[in-house]
């Protein structure tokens, strides 16, 4: 219908007004049933708002009348605009590609951010209800260039490709402080860095942003980093055409770290993460040999470790049963497993099938792990030659999920966890006399989106 019409949803943003709602002017109240969601890109989106006779701009400033909400109760007419005029308007935001986050401390005499909360407090500032919702200089960078704003479509369908070389990223008082060198076609004009800690989803992301220099040289930092909470850095080059490099696929540039209980941001995970990107990138690129060249290169013990197992071509042929060496601790991914069942994607061993792959958790990076994205089933044949499995059990950085994870040993459960969502837990059991070892990860309430659960170090020991 939209192609009959001229319109190709391929290269458009469009915005779907859905009057799935009621509204009884007389008794003043209002239902919906109404979608409330949406996604897109530079090139395209998608957003489905609800449209409903008493919405209107106009109606912002009203402290009266009273009107009963089947979703919020008791609110003020003006109240209920902000929220579903505020809900448009966030929503349009997903559909041109703005993905969500917080206000940091110093904008937050602005209001609250649009692509956060903000769809709660639009407009709220006309009737003196609090200071309103704002777009985050971030966020507004990255529609500089969207062609919806600038009004141009040159090298709209040019692939964007960009480099971040020398990236260094330290701990400066209790802010995180990251430099490097980006280079990019079509050119790049700015860099944002959004800092999530984990737990929340994304709402809860900062940000920072940078303009390069013109040999590509940039700086930011950024000390809105809640302490105590694991997080990841994540950094996103912007491209004249409107590409923000990644945002097509989750980005390369992604740095897990640490803060303290005192606020000091513990970044040897990032330091680590930063030997490994050299040889990531040789791998992205399919350059097999260079990857293992970087990787005899890399000092840190962590770092080597976890590259020469991203760089390893042969896949394990024995079994737990079958294996007949003298070693009495043993990684269990250096094992084949007998079955192997899981949610999305192909199984993949000591790593993540995206293009960050290193295997990283509550702020900490890992040598060897199981994805195990749910719901899971991995399961291998001991015959009671093992005497224990201890490890690690966590989702996936980045991915907003939540899972819960059990160890059977011959069909009766060993281990079971809580709701995993942001924090890693730890597992040791007993396998004595067990001739069959089963790894399984549920989904829980909200769905299996975003479920990357992992296994994570899990070694056999006898």
């Amino acid at each position: 219908m939209l192609r009959a019409a001229d319109i190709d949803p391929d290269n458009e943003t469009i915005l779907i007004l859905c009057n799935l709602a009621t509204w009884d002017e007389q008794n003043l109240q209002f239902t919906h049933k109404s979608p409330y969601y949406a996604g897109g890109s530079y090139k395209s989106g998608t957003a489905w708002q609800l449209d409903s006779p008493e919405l209107d701009p106009r109606n912002l400033k009203l402290k009266k009348p009273i009107i009963r909400d089947g979703q919020y109760g008791r609110i003020s007419l003006g109240k209920h605009n902000s929220i579903f005029i505020g809900g448009v308007a966030h929503e349009l935001g997903h559909a041109l590609g703005l993905p969500h986050c917080k206000e940091r401390p110093d904008e937050a005499v602005r209001g609250t951010a649009l692509m956060g909360s903000g769809n709660r407090t639009y407009g709220d500032e006309v009737r003196g209800d609090g200071r309103g919702s704002f777009m985050t200089l971030a966020h507004g960078l990255r529609l500089a260039s969207h062609p919806q704003f600038s009004g141009s479509i040159k090298g709209f369908n040019q692939r964007a490709t960009a480099t971040m070389d020398d990236v260094k990223i330290d701990a400066v008082g209790k802010a995180i402080r990251v430099s490097g060198v980006v280079q990019g076609t079509p050119p790049v004009y700015a860099v944002v860095a959004y800092f999530d800690p984990e737990g929340g989803g994304d709402y809860n992301a900062t940000t920072a942003t940078a303009v390069p220099a013109a040999d590509g040289t940039f700086t930011l930092s950024c000390d809105a980093l809640p302490a105590g909470q694991p997080g990841e850095l994540r950094l996103f080059p912007l491209h004249v055409n409107g590409s923000a490099a990644g945002q097509m696929s989750r980005t390369r540039h992604r740095y897990s770290y640490k803060v303290q209980s005192d606020g000091t941001p513990d970044l040897t995970a990032t330091q680590a993460a930063e030997q490994l990107q050299p040889v990531i990138r040789a791998l992205n690129a399919r350059r097999y040999a260079e990857a293992k060249q970087l990787a005899a290169g890399i000092q840190s013990p962590k770092a080597a470790a976890i590259a020469k197992r991203l760089t390893q071509s042969a896949r394990p042929t024995q079994s737990p049963a079958d294996f007949d060496g003298d070693s009495t601790s043993l990684p269990l991914t250096d094992f084949l497993p007998e079955s192997v069942r899981i949610g999305w994607g192909a199984p993949v061993y000591d790593r993540v099938p995206e293009p960050s792959m290193v295997l990283s958790s509550g702020g900490e990076l890992f040598e060897t792990g199981i994805y195990a994205h749910a719901p899971a089933s991995h399961v291998y044949r001991l015959d009671g030659k093992w005497q224990s499995l201890s490890g690690t059990a966590g989702l996936a950085a980045g991915h907003s999920g939540s899972v819960r994870f059990e160890i059977k040993g011959d069909g009766q459960s060993l281990w079971k966890s809580a709701t995993v969502k942001s924090r890693i837990v730890e597992f040791n059991v007993k396998l004595k006399e067990v001739r069959q070892l089963e790894l399984l990860t549920y989904t829980t309430d909200d769905g299996a989106a975003s479920d990357w659960g992992m296994w994570l170090e899990p070694t056999l020991m006898r």
